[in-house]
């Protein structure tokens, strides 16, 4: 699939890597991993053929197809899934083809377009589209929002669902687990994992290379190194490696002492003149197996915080969400209000390391920020003890860091009489050593960013950490550190994290959020991933049973869901709660006229089929027709789809 042939690459000054002889097969799950600055995106840019290398080649095949994710996206007008849907060239073009033949009434270009659309899947692309979308997060009343409305991270989920969309042969994915909840995580690691073609995933995620990859490619000091197995495999292999590497080296060491110490002695004599002559050639053949050099090891800390009360942070009977003053339809309540999640109970107490579990959605966030009190409770109490001290880290506290400043300025900020090098000592433990603190933070990497936002808190000394997704932009060697500070840190801990290695060493005791409640949840990490995939599963498998009543005429008002939305909660752990009777009789008619609309399209597609064949131009002229109704239908289809999720979300909210 791709072969690296004695291959040297530099950005500006700076030689990355040199003599990389390597090959990577077709098929094969790549995890490429290495401290930043090692040169892990300049290898993706010279593989797309955005850089020459600086020497020796990169072979691939001559029609090898291609995709990455885009860095940027601009804020386009484009709603979310035609974005998405644009990743597939082929489908685009014939959709485009299509719209110039009918603009010029060409009808037998028209039936050429349709025929095309029909060979390549195209009238399944948008609901392909949507699964891509869901899986990633965006509920279905997002998919007709323009790009340009979403948030940065949001737009980065959007880039890797049209890079998902794009047939391709080779994948090329940076960093595609920043920005994603767990669940996400979950649903992109189990699409991956059947990915027909070769993949190369940049990730700082080791569970996720753990489940993923079926080889690791390591970059480092200037050298490339492939590995079977994900990111454990290769610790151990190349923990095995550098002992062999340095019991080699002492070996070397030892049969060098050996062999200087008789030349030093024998070369003056002449009876010996041979054998010191031929051990002088001996030495000048070793190898030169070098040392292993101990890595310089990042080490951060949470200093001790002042107090620590018993009782932090209670939550009594809390319903959580947000108040707007404007009521969005199918979005918000009586009076702009939007409950997230009700009747909350949670203490946090001393020492408490809880991790937050959830689908996307079901209100994680919400709960951190209503702990924090950045949210107004709806109803209920939040009490919090008068020596709280809270170090908060959200999901935007990187972006809401100032251009312009260095780290010092920052921490100037929160404490305006403290002395230049007690900040300078404090950054130094942060990683930030000498001069490195008087930097201006814009040209500072996202990990460095994060790292600072990290120290910003720390300075404060909380007793509570309200971690919202703090690994974003670390890299792996930086998360470790993070998880022994966190393990070592005496206050309370309440953490979500897509980052299971992170949340798994550091949380003991899990709280899940989901379908508007929050409790207890007393099984692992793996067991919630089956959890997870189970509830999508009953999800589908009740869209599947009402479509089935309603195209046989039976259809009855159900309260599930498609497309992988939340499963309504048990009798047990939410009472039911009268829904209008008018959703319910709405909900299916929309499940009838979805069948009605489904078996159309199959008497269209079988037309469609008997038009081509023909040929001709009174034929091409009815395929255009039908082309024109097909597209037409599909467009119902999918906005009747979105309405049936919405009305199968409020049956289940009651």
């Amino acid at each position: 699939m791709l072969a690296f042939k004695n291959l040297a690459l530099r950005r500006g000054p700076r030689l990355l890597f040199s003599d990389v002889d390597l090959t990577l097969h077709a098929g094969w799950r790549v995890g490429v991993i290495g401290r930043n600055g090692c040169g892990k995106s300049s290898l993706f840019a010279a593989v797309r053929g955005e850089i020459e290398p600086d020497k020796g080649d990169i072979d691939r095949p001559t029609k090898l197809r291609m995709a990455s994710v885009a860095q940027e996206t601009p804020a386009l007008p484009d709603p979310a899934l035609d974005f998405v849907l644009s990743g597939d060239a082929a489908v685009h073009a014939a959709i485009r083809m299509e719209a110039e033949a009918m603009a010029a009434e060409d009808y037998e270009k028209v039936a050429e377009a349709h025929t095309l659309l029909a060979e390549i899947n195209g009238y399944d692309a948008p609901s392909r589209a949507a699964k891509l979308l869901h899986g990633l997060g965006f509920p279905s009343h997002t998919h007709e929002t323009p790009v340009g409305e979403f948030s940065g991270g949001w737009r980065v989920r959007l880039n890797v669902a049209r890079a998902l969309m794009t047939p391709s042969d080779l994948l090329l994915l940076d960093e595609p687990t920043n920005h994603l909840d767990l669940d996400a995580v979950l649903w992109l690691e189990e699409w991956l994992r059947s990915y027909p073609g070769t993949l190369l995933v940049i990730s700082h995620d080791r569970e996720f290379l753990d489940g993923l990859c079926t080889h690791t490619l390591h970059l480092h000091e200037g050298k490339a190194k492939t590995y079977v197995g994900g990111y454990t495999a290769f610790e151990r292999q190349r923990a095995e490696h550098l002992r062999l590497q340095q019991i080699a080296h002492e070996k070397e060491q030892a049969e060098r002492a050996h062999l200087q110490a008789f030349i030093d002695r024998f070369k003056a004599k002449a009876s010996k003149a041979k054998q010191a002559q031929s051990r002088m050639k001996r030495l000048e053949k070793l190898a030169g197996t070098e040392a292993v050099r101990a890595e310089r090891e990042v080490r951060i800390d949470f200093p001790v915080p002042l107090k620590q009360p018993t009782t932090l942070i209670q939550l009594r009977d809390a319903d959580c969400g947000y108040v707007s003053d404007e009521i969005g339809a199918n979005e918000k309540g009586e009076g702009g209000i939007t409950r997230i999640l009700g009747n909350v109970g949670l203490s946090i107490e001393a020492g408490d390391r809880l991790g937050l579990l959830g689908p996307n959605g079901a209100g994680k966030s919400t709960l951190v920020k209503t702990l924090v009190g950045e949210l107004p409770l709806l109803a209920g109490e939040r009490t919090g003890h008068p020596d709280l001290v809270i170090g908060y880290f959200a999901q935007h506290t990187v972006e809401s860091l100032h251009e312009g400043q260095t780290p010092i300025d920052h921490l100037r900020m929160i404490a305006p009489n403290t002395a230049t090098q007690d900040f300078r000592d404090f950054l130094g433990r942060w990683n930030f050593p000498g001069d490195r603190a008087f930097e201006v933070i814009d040209g500072f990497s996202g990990g460095e960013r994060a790292r600072l936002a990290l120290a910003m808190i720390a300075w404060r000394k909380p007793n509570v950490l309200l971690l919202d997704e703090p690994t974003n932009h670390l890299d792996l060697e930086m998360r470790e550190a993070l998880a022994e500070a966190l393990a070592d840190f005496d206050g309370a801990i309440v953490m979500v994290s897509h980052d299971r290695h992170l949340i798994g060493l550091v949380c003991d005791r899990y709280v899940r959020v989901a379908d508007g409640l929050v409790e207890p949840y007393d099984e692992d990490l793996d067991a919630y991933a089956t959890w997870l995939k189970q509830r999508g599963n009953n999800a589908n498998a009740k869209a599947k049973t009402a479509e089935a009543k309603a195209a046989k005429g039976g259809a009855s008002a159900s309260s599930g869901a498609a497309g992988g939305v939340s499963a309504p909660p048990s009798a047990a752990t939410r009472p039911a709660k009268p829904v209008d009777p008018a959703t319910r009789k709405r909900h299916a008619a929309v499940e009838a006229k979805l069948a009605s609309l489904s078996a159309e399209a199959e008497v269209l597609d079988a037309e469609l089929a008997t038009a081509a064949a023909k040929g001709g131009a009174q034929a091409a002229q009815a395929s255009a027709a039908l082309g024109q109704r097909r597209r037409t239908l599909q467009a119902e289809r999918e906005q009747l789809e979105r309405e049936w999720l919405e009305l199968a979300e409020k049956i289940e909210a009651g």
